[in-house]
């Protein structure tokens, strides 16, 4: 594999070609970067280490703020977690981008672990999307936010918090989610150094001015800085819409969960605790997993999960007539996908044959 680029400026790849693998051996995997750490964090079950990793982890209690008012909680195995990606540009985070002190959901996927936790769905959810925000309340003063018509996904997030984007989710489904868990810029790259970077193969040249990434086409392997970079790519790919950013991040997720598997983060007790350390510092957790038991025991039960029944999907969506900047839910579609996830079957193929994501050149460029 090749060596990170280093120096200052364009983010430039590295990295000699090599022979593509086959399709076969390329796992269909359930990782955000978040869904990772979850997973490496969760894992470690060292007891020395045990109140180390306790003390890193932040946990919101979803439960508290929203109460009563949310779907059934519905107990047949199983499960639904609400996976961000935060954009603050807050501390280490404002090298990305003015701090005006709020941010957004720049990437959210539900991800249905089905009842035997052997099989699991992954819908995206573009963060541009046209939705009816339900009232929530700011988990920074308390203080109510009114119901909005036609708002941005992501707003949820910006005006509410964690808690709004839950009930945001929730509204929208009609499904309760058991989880939520968060990342940002910073604690997504320190992830990744730590991981030893990313291979990825690009199948043409990637050169984003707003996300600083140049890569050529060939095999690279990428730092934190340009993993960050790929994953926030939109302009340069694609028709240049965050329908294609999310090919991109789903491309990539899958190339991370080969990396965690080939450095021997699940055999190796040390590796696992250096991983774990940064994992736990790096993500936001609901309440109930806030806890290194909890989160082993989650790992633990996703641990027969197979890397071939994963179905990745995004959110049946058509642009927006009004606004080709914005897409809007293409609702029959969606209340398939949110059918099927509530019944524990996988998604159907009809879902997304008319939606405008999953569609186009971007999920081509990168394996």
């Amino acid at each position: 594999m090749s060596e990170h680029s280093r120096g200052t400026g364009r983010i430039r790849g590295t990295g000699s070609r090599r022979k593509k693998p086959s399709r076969r051996h390329r796992a269909k995997v359930v990782v955000g970067w978040t869904v990772a750490a979850v997973v490496v964090a969760g894992g470690s079950g060292l007891g020395y280490a045990y109140f180390t990793l306790n003390g890193n982890l932040k946990g919101v209690d979803i439960n508290a703020a929203l109460g009563a008012d949310r779907p059934d909680d519905v107990d047949d195995g199983s499960q639904d977690i609400l996976v961000l990606g935060s954009d603050s540009r807050s501390g280490d985070n404002g090298k990305y981008g003015a701090d005006d002190g709020a941010a957004r959901s720049d990437t959210a996927m539900i991800v249905h672990v089905n009842e035997g936790h052997k099989a699991a769905s992954v819908v995206s959810i573009p963060r541009d999307t046209l939705i009816d925000r339900p009232g929530c309340t700011s988990d920074e003063s308390g203080d109510p936010v009114a119901a909005e018509q036609r708002a941005m996904f992501n707003t949820a997030y910006e005006v509410g918090g964690p808690a709004c984007a839950v009930k945001t989710v929730e509204a929208m489904s009609g499904i309760r989610m058991d989880h939520y868990v968060e990342v940002d810029f910073t604690g997504f790259k320190k992830l990744i150094d730590e991981l030893g970077g990313v291979e990825i193969t690009t199948n043409q040249a990637i050169n984003d001015p707003k996300s600083h990434l140049d890569l050529e086409p060939g095999t690279h392997t990428l730092n934190g800085e340009q993993s960050l970079g790929l994953v926030r790519t939109r302009k340069s790919v694609g028709d240049g819409s965050d329908l294609g950013r999310i090919q991109l991040q789903q491309a990539f997720m899958k190339a991370l969960m080969e990396q965690a598997k080939s450095v021997g983060v699940f055999t190796s007790p040390k590796k696992l605790y250096d991983i774990a350390g940064t994992a736990t510092k790096a993500i936001t957790t609901d309440s109930d997993l806030a806890s290194v038991s909890e989160l082993t025991a989650f790992a633990n039960g996703l641990k027969s999960l197979s890397s071939t029944n994963v179905h990745m999907v995004t959110l049946p969506v058509q642009y927006d007539p009004a606004d080709p900047n914005r897409v809007v839910p293409l609702e029959k579609e969606a209340q398939q996908v949110w059918t099927a996830l509530k019944s524990d079957l996988p998604i159907p193929a009809s879902a997304t044959e008319r939606s405008a994501g999953d569609k186009g050149e971007a999920g081509q460029v990168v394996e």
